[in-house]
């Protein structure tokens, strides 16, 4: 039976969130949302009693751990926790801690290298997560950064640099919901200049780290950090371990990672065996680099990327007599209980993510939007943008988002080369991710709690100033963009530019000197 529940299908994942920040315990409130959402289906449905327990965990969560996609990225994570638990047992993280000690000089400089080190690793957010914070710990602990502050350079530079990179898992996500007949990767790079949330919040980034300046619950948790010492947060020396040991791991990770996603995107099927023997022919389901990574499977990609990774650090670490095979070993279920948290956080924010599904919270934005698309023209991309970070913030997914809204925006404007089209696009992009960045039940935000080593809790209620404020910069600049895209996309994305950073640099710039005074 079907059943329509209009903003109701909201409400299970807004309980969540405002329980999270209000109890700062998680994994209670993301059950209490779960049970909200079945106990509305099982009303609405008339389900009956039996039928809330089974929509909860039939349907929910053992459906959820039984999609392929979902698995993969479980897998992909254990294997990650490993290799972290591998680079810190082989000595890896602390001897580039130390390097980097000896070239990284200042608090600035260990923040505006953590941010470089996340625009370098585009591939993937979740790679992003794990990787940054476990290289950049030992570095970011010498100068007294809070594990918070870590977070949140971390979640700046994860989602926001793949939504703007055309090779990486985000952009293939989005050329997926595009619609048949079109480059999807054509227009995500059309895309790419009114993505402001993306570069305002690196912009701000590096603003906050070169300016040694804080507001919000972030000052207050630094200053807890300068009272703590040093030792708190030491990893175990291996007096064998060098530079290379972590270097090779994460260069292993990363080559073999995009190996395995244009892999399963078929940019390996270049020929195939013809009729006649030792003959040769084309595949005509070869693709090439960017059309790989635009049809890759980003789960199971990663996962043969990672594992293929793991082998040749383990074989690596042999070779190099700095750690025992037993010790090996020791480091597999190390890795996993390290990744437990994150991935009960997951299941649990999955399985909500199922209950607002069932509920039609899709099909209740997408009347929304749909309705209103071409009333307000020029107010479109900002409207669009608060209801994609609004959608993305309740449900936790950025790219289910996507999924509801670019369809809506390329159906609205059907012209491919109405400027109005593709500021909308780039409003639904940014708006997700924003939404995403600010949700205590993203995946993503989840994985830069794990990867810095921060409490879930205290990472989204110190980063969520910080974001809000580049949301609010980004939804005035894309008003300015709306009324100018009558003069042109070009001249468009300059003013749009020049108004959103003087907006967000005169804003800090103002906190600075209140702060001061």
């Amino acid at each position: 039976m079907e059943a329509s529940f209009g903003f109701l299908s909201l409400v299970p994942a807004i309980v969540a969130i405002v329980l999270a920040l209000l109890t700062k315990e998680v994994y209670s409130s993301l059950f209490i949302g779960v049970l909200i959402g079945g106990a509305f289906y099982a009303v609405g449905t008339a389900a009956g009693f039996t039928g809330f327990f089974n929509h909860i965990f039939k349907d929910g969560m053992i459906a959820q751990l039984s999609d392929s996609w979902n698995v993969g990225i479980l897998v992909f994570l254990v294997v990650l926790g490993t290799m972290v638990a591998l680079m810190n047992k082989a000595g890896g993280s602390q001897a580039f801690g130390e390097w980097a000690k000896k070239r990284i000089k200042s608090k600035a400089g260990a923040q505006i290298a953590t941010i470089f080190l996340g625009i370098l690793i585009f591939i993937d957010d979740y790679f992003n997560c794990l990787t940054v914070g476990s290289v950049m710990k030992p570095v970011t602990d010498k100068y007294k950064v809070s594990r918070a502050k870590l977070a949140y350079l971390i979640d700046a530079t994860a989602a926001p640099i793949c939504i703007i990179a055309p090779i990486s898992s985000w952009a293939a996500a989005v050329s997926g919901f595009v619609s048949e007949g079109e480059n999807g990767i054509a227009l995500f790079c059309k895309a790419i200049p009114f993505n402001f949330y993306a570069f305002f919040t690196i912009a701000m980034t590096l603003f906050l780290a070169a300016k040694n300046f804080e507001f919000g619950p972030m000052a207050k948790a630094e200053k807890e950090m300068e009272d703590k010492s040093e030792k708190e947060y030491e990893e175990s020396e291996n007096p064998k371990a060098s530079v290379i040991d972590l270097v090779l791991p994460i260069a292993a990770l990363i080559v073999f990672c995009v190996l395995g996603m244009i892999y399963t995107g078929n940019f390996f099927a270049a020929q195939v065996a013809g009729e006649a023997e030792g003959e040769m022919v084309a595949n005509p389901a070869y693709l090439n680099f960017v059309e790989a990574f635009a049809a890759s499977d980003a789960s199971v990609g990663l996962v043969l990327g990672s594992f293929a990774a793991l082998v040749i650090t383990v074989v690596f670490y042999l070779c190099r007599r700095i750690i025992s095979f037993k010790s090996i070993m020791a480091c597999l279920p190390d890795g996993f209980k390290a990744m437990v948290p994150a991935i009960l956080i997951l299941t649990l924010a999955w399985t909500l993510k199922s209950m607002t599904d069932s509920l039609g919270a899709k099909e209740y934005v997408a009347g929304l939007v749909g309705g209103s698309a071409q009333g307000l023209k020029n107010m479109l991309p900002a409207i669009i943008f608060a209801i994609a970070c609004g959608l993305a913030f309740a449900t936790g997914t950025s790219w289910g988002t996507f999924g509801i809204l670019i369809p809506i925006c390329i159906a609205a404007f059907p012209v491919a080369s109405d400027p109005i089209r593709i500021i909308s696009i780039s409003a639904c992009m940014a708006g997700a991710v924003c939404g995403d960045h600010i949700s205590p039940i993203s995946d993503t935000t989840i994985m830069a709690s794990a990867g810095a080593n921060c409490d879930h809790v205290k990472h989204v209620s110190t980063q969520l100033p910080y974001a809000l404020l580049v949301a609010a910069v980004s939804f005035v600049t894309y008003i300015v963009a709306g009324f100018t895209q009558g003069l042109g996309i070009v001249a468009s994305g300059i003013i749009s530019w020049i108004i959103g950073l003087a907006a967000l640099f005169a804003t800090l710039l103002y906190m600075k000197k209140k702060a001061v005074n």
